[in-house]
């Protein structure tokens, strides 16, 4: 599931960042990395709050439709 559909406050893990070079080393540098887990901490209009290793950071709904993520480590959750 794309993480802006991601249901707050559970435990989630990156599956694949979609997107150009560009975006993916942007997010990547951020902390979201394949197999990395994250934290949806609140959400508005699509724009969200998630805890990264450890670390609160702020991303617009564009770039959080390009991040995909399962409950599940390692396995992407189609169900949800």
């Amino acid at each position: 599931m794309m993480l802006t559909i991601a249901p707050i406050n559970q435990n989630l893990y990156v599956e694949k960042i979609k997107g150009k070079d560009e975006v993916r080393k942007h997010l990547s540098g951020l902390g979201f990395v394949e197999g990395a887990q994250i934290n949806v901490v609140s959400e508005v209009n699509g724009n969200l709050i998630v805890n990264v290793k450890n670390t609160r950071i702020a991303i617009g709904r564009s770039l959080s439709n390009r991040v995909i993520v399962s409950t599940k480590e390692g396995k992407e959750n189609d169900n949800a």
